[in-house]
């Protein structure tokens, strides 16, 4: 058997189709409703974090003193950022970009 003819056949093997046929797990709606619960703290999270940075902007801002609030605000921001966008990020990654 020469060598073009086993690289022939093997790539005619990979080059075949797999047909993928995703199915929910047993317990899929719990772990759906976990991952809400969860959004829902990170969201709750991100505006607690936001309040509070407005807080201890006034605060520094009356008082004088280092300025530490604009960082909090970005913080919460790219925090915020990140979780919002991680939907569309793993469904992305599961369904190979398409």
């Amino acid at each position: 058997m020469s060598t073009i003819s086993v690289v022939g056949d093997s790539l005619s093997v990979l080059s075949q189709q797999i047909t993928i046929n995703p199915t929910r797990p047993p317990g899929g709606e719990r772990l759906t409703n976990l991952v809400g619960y969860l959004s829902w703290l990170v969201m709750l999270a991100g505006i607690a974090a936001l309040i509070y940075a407005g807080g201890k902007f006034g605060w520094e801002r009356w008082h004088g003193g280092a300025v530490e609030s604009p960082k909090i605000v970005f913080a919460a921001l790219v925090g915020g950022i990140i979780a919002t966008s991680a939907g569309a990020i793993m469904n992305a990654a599961v369904a190979g970009g398409n």
